[in-house]
Protein backbone atom coordinates (compact mmCIF):
# COMPACT_ATOMS: atom_id res chain seq x y z
CA UNK A 1 0.00 0.00 0.00
CA UNK A 2 1.09 3.57 -0.71
CA UNK A 3 2.23 5.10 2.60
CA UNK A 4 2.11 8.62 1.17
CA UNK A 5 -1.55 8.26 0.20
CA UNK A 6 -2.40 6.73 3.57
CA UNK A 7 -0.73 9.66 5.37
CA UNK A 8 -2.52 12.22 3.19
CA UNK A 9 -5.93 10.62 3.73
CA UNK A 10 -5.30 10.22 7.48
CA UNK A 11 -4.60 13.94 7.78
CA UNK A 12 -7.77 14.70 5.80
CA UNK A 13 -9.85 12.53 8.12
CA UNK A 14 -8.24 14.35 11.07
CA UNK A 15 -9.39 17.67 9.60
CA UNK A 16 -5.99 19.10 8.67
CA UNK A 17 -7.02 20.18 5.18
CA UNK A 18 -3.95 21.78 3.61
CA UNK A 19 -2.22 22.34 6.94
CA UNK A 20 0.76 20.21 7.91
CA UNK A 21 1.15 18.61 11.34
CA UNK A 22 3.84 19.72 13.77
CA UNK A 23 6.70 17.49 14.85
CA UNK A 24 4.83 16.00 17.78
CA UNK A 25 1.86 14.96 15.64
CA UNK A 26 4.20 13.68 12.93
CA UNK A 27 5.90 11.43 15.47
CA UNK A 28 2.51 10.19 16.64
CA UNK A 29 1.49 9.41 13.05
CA UNK A 30 4.66 7.38 12.47
CA UNK A 31 4.26 5.51 15.74
CA UNK A 32 0.60 4.67 15.03
CA UNK A 33 1.43 3.52 11.51
CA UNK A 34 4.05 1.09 12.80
CA UNK A 35 1.64 -0.33 15.37
CA UNK A 36 -1.22 -0.62 12.90
CA UNK A 37 0.93 -2.35 10.31
CA UNK A 38 1.73 -5.04 12.87
CA UNK A 39 -2.01 -5.54 13.50
CA UNK A 40 -3.16 -5.70 9.86
CA UNK A 41 -4.77 -8.84 8.48
CA UNK A 42 -5.89 -7.75 4.99
CA UNK A 43 -8.27 -10.16 3.28
CA UNK A 44 -10.88 -10.02 0.53
CA UNK A 45 -13.40 -12.12 -1.34
CA UNK A 46 -14.95 -11.34 -4.72
CA UNK A 47 -17.41 -12.79 -7.19
CA UNK A 48 -18.50 -11.84 -10.70
CA UNK A 49 -22.29 -11.79 -11.07
CA UNK A 50 -24.75 -11.31 -13.90
CA UNK A 51 -26.52 -7.96 -14.05
CA UNK A 52 -30.10 -7.18 -14.99
CA UNK A 53 -31.74 -3.77 -15.27
CA UNK A 54 -35.36 -3.70 -14.11
CA UNK A 55 -37.76 -0.83 -14.73
CA UNK A 56 -36.47 2.73 -14.50
CA UNK A 57 -33.96 2.43 -11.62
CA UNK A 58 -34.00 -1.24 -10.65
CA UNK A 59 -30.91 -3.45 -10.50
CA UNK A 60 -30.88 -7.21 -9.99
CA UNK A 61 -27.87 -9.46 -9.41
CA UNK A 62 -27.40 -12.94 -7.96
CA UNK A 63 -26.56 -11.42 -4.56
CA UNK A 64 -28.87 -8.41 -4.20
CA UNK A 65 -31.63 -6.38 -5.82
CA UNK A 66 -32.03 -2.64 -5.40
CA UNK A 67 -33.78 0.49 -6.57
CA UNK A 68 -31.01 3.03 -7.03
CA UNK A 69 -30.78 5.83 -9.57
CA UNK A 70 -27.15 6.52 -8.58
CA UNK A 71 -25.97 2.92 -8.94
CA UNK A 72 -27.95 2.50 -12.15
CA UNK A 73 -26.09 5.49 -13.61
CA UNK A 74 -22.75 4.08 -12.42
CA UNK A 75 -23.51 0.75 -14.14
CA UNK A 76 -24.60 2.17 -17.47
CA UNK A 77 -23.35 0.04 -20.41
CA UNK A 78 -22.33 -2.76 -18.02
CA UNK A 79 -23.19 -6.40 -18.67
CA UNK A 80 -22.12 -7.83 -15.28
CA UNK A 81 -20.72 -6.75 -11.94
CA UNK A 82 -17.83 -7.63 -9.68
CA UNK A 83 -19.04 -7.77 -6.07
CA UNK A 84 -16.43 -7.80 -3.33
CA UNK A 85 -15.85 -7.48 0.40
CA UNK A 86 -12.54 -6.53 1.99
CA UNK A 87 -11.24 -5.96 5.50
CA UNK A 88 -8.01 -5.09 7.29
CA UNK A 89 -9.03 -7.31 10.21
CA UNK A 90 -9.97 -6.99 13.86
CA UNK A 91 -6.56 -5.76 14.98
CA UNK A 92 -7.37 -2.12 14.23
CA UNK A 93 -10.62 -2.28 16.24
CA UNK A 94 -8.78 -3.84 19.17
CA UNK A 95 -6.17 -1.06 19.17
CA UNK A 96 -8.85 1.64 19.02
CA UNK A 97 -10.78 0.14 21.93
CA UNK A 98 -7.59 -0.21 23.97
CA UNK A 99 -6.46 3.40 23.53
CA UNK A 100 -9.94 4.90 23.94
CA UNK A 101 -9.61 4.04 27.64
CA UNK A 102 -6.45 6.00 28.40
CA UNK A 103 -4.95 7.68 25.27
CA UNK A 104 -7.84 9.20 23.36
CA UNK A 105 -5.66 11.20 20.96
CA UNK A 106 -3.88 8.03 19.88
CA UNK A 107 -7.22 6.25 19.41
CA UNK A 108 -8.42 9.10 17.17
CA UNK A 109 -5.30 8.89 14.99
CA UNK A 110 -5.53 5.09 14.71
CA UNK A 111 -9.22 5.39 13.81
CA UNK A 112 -8.43 7.82 10.99
CA UNK A 113 -5.39 5.88 9.77
CA UNK A 114 -7.24 2.55 9.76
CA UNK A 115 -10.00 4.14 7.67
CA UNK A 116 -7.36 5.39 5.22
CA UNK A 117 -5.74 1.94 5.13
CA UNK A 118 -8.89 0.02 4.19
CA UNK A 119 -9.58 2.51 1.40
CA UNK A 120 -6.02 2.23 0.11
CA UNK A 121 -6.22 -1.56 0.30
CA UNK A 122 -9.39 -1.47 -1.82
CA UNK A 123 -7.75 0.95 -4.26
CA UNK A 124 -4.81 -1.45 -4.67
CA UNK A 125 -7.15 -4.37 -5.33
CA UNK A 126 -9.21 -2.33 -7.78
CA UNK A 127 -6.13 -1.24 -9.75
CA UNK A 128 -5.02 -4.86 -10.00
CA UNK A 129 -8.46 -6.03 -11.16
CA UNK A 130 -8.78 -3.14 -13.60
CA UNK A 131 -5.60 -4.22 -15.38
CA UNK A 132 -6.63 -7.89 -15.31
CA UNK A 133 -10.01 -7.17 -16.92
CA UNK A 134 -8.60 -4.66 -19.39
CA UNK A 135 -6.12 -7.28 -20.60
CA UNK A 136 -9.15 -9.49 -21.27
CA UNK A 137 -10.96 -6.79 -23.24
CA UNK A 138 -13.35 -5.67 -20.50
CA UNK A 139 -13.43 -2.49 -18.44
CA UNK A 140 -14.23 -1.78 -14.81
CA UNK A 141 -16.22 1.15 -13.46
CA UNK A 142 -15.42 2.85 -10.11
CA UNK A 143 -16.54 0.87 -7.08
CA UNK A 144 -19.87 1.81 -5.52
CA UNK A 145 -20.69 0.81 -1.94
CA UNK A 146 -24.05 0.31 -0.21
CA UNK A 147 -24.97 3.49 1.65
CA UNK A 148 -23.43 5.72 -1.02
CA UNK A 149 -26.02 7.97 -2.67
CA UNK A 150 -29.35 6.12 -2.83
CA UNK A 151 -27.83 2.61 -2.92
CA UNK A 152 -29.60 0.98 0.09
CA UNK A 153 -27.35 0.02 2.98
CA UNK A 154 -29.54 -3.07 3.47
CA UNK A 155 -27.96 -4.58 0.34
CA UNK A 156 -24.87 -5.30 2.42
CA UNK A 157 -26.65 -8.27 3.95
CA UNK A 158 -27.13 -10.02 0.61
CA UNK A 159 -23.56 -9.20 -0.42
CA UNK A 160 -21.94 -10.48 2.77
CA UNK A 161 -24.12 -13.58 2.93
CA UNK A 162 -23.75 -14.36 -0.78
CA UNK A 163 -19.96 -14.02 -0.66
CA UNK A 164 -19.82 -16.13 2.51
CA UNK A 165 -17.68 -13.33 3.88
CA UNK A 166 -18.11 -14.47 7.48
CA UNK A 167 -16.61 -17.87 6.78
CA UNK A 168 -14.04 -16.77 4.23
CA UNK A 169 -12.63 -13.51 5.63
CA UNK A 170 -14.27 -13.14 9.07
CA UNK A 171 -16.53 -10.24 8.01
CA UNK A 172 -19.99 -10.16 9.58
CA UNK A 173 -22.89 -7.73 9.89
CA UNK A 174 -24.74 -6.68 13.03
CA UNK A 175 -28.53 -6.32 13.20
CA UNK A 176 -28.03 -2.57 12.75
CA UNK A 177 -26.01 -3.16 9.55
CA UNK A 178 -22.62 -2.30 11.07
CA UNK A 179 -19.74 -4.34 9.67
CA UNK A 180 -17.40 -6.20 11.98
CA UNK A 181 -14.47 -5.68 11.71
CA UNK A 182 -15.44 -2.04 11.34
CA UNK A 183 -12.62 -1.21 8.92
CA UNK A 184 -14.17 -3.17 6.09
CA UNK A 185 -15.76 -2.39 2.72
CA UNK A 186 -18.37 -4.00 0.50
CA UNK A 187 -18.80 -2.70 -3.02
CA UNK A 188 -20.06 -3.29 -6.53
CA UNK A 189 -17.93 -2.68 -9.64
CA UNK A 190 -19.53 -2.57 -13.07
CA UNK A 191 -17.97 -4.62 -15.87
CA UNK A 192 -18.44 -3.41 -19.43
CA UNK A 193 -17.18 -4.13 -22.92
CA UNK A 194 -17.19 -0.35 -23.41
CA UNK A 195 -14.40 1.76 -21.87
CA UNK A 196 -15.67 4.64 -19.75
CA UNK A 197 -14.76 8.22 -20.42
CA UNK A 198 -13.83 10.54 -17.58
CA UNK A 199 -15.34 9.07 -14.41
CA UNK A 200 -15.74 10.66 -11.00
CA UNK A 201 -15.65 8.86 -7.68
CA UNK A 202 -15.47 9.57 -3.97
CA UNK A 203 -15.36 13.24 -2.98
CA UNK A 204 -15.23 14.33 -6.62
CA UNK A 205 -18.63 12.76 -7.30
CA UNK A 206 -20.28 14.09 -4.14
CA UNK A 207 -22.48 17.18 -4.29
CA UNK A 208 -21.76 18.15 -0.66
CA UNK A 209 -19.07 20.72 -1.43
CA UNK A 210 -19.04 22.22 2.09
CA UNK A 211 -17.92 18.95 3.79
CA UNK A 212 -14.95 19.59 6.08
CA UNK A 213 -13.44 16.22 5.11
CA UNK A 214 -13.68 16.82 1.35
CA UNK A 215 -10.55 16.20 -0.71
CA UNK A 216 -9.15 19.37 -2.27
Amino acid sequence: MDEGRIRQETLRYLGYGRKQPDGQVEALLNDCREELEQALACRYVKRECSLEFVGENGIRTELFSAESKNLRKNLRDCQSVLVFAATIGLGADQLIRRYEKFRVSRAVVIQAMAAAMIEEYCDCLNREWKKEYRDGGRYLRPRFSPGYGDFPLECQRGIIDGLEAGKRIGLTLTDSLIMMPSKSVTAVIGISSVPAGCVLEGCEACSKTDCEYRRN
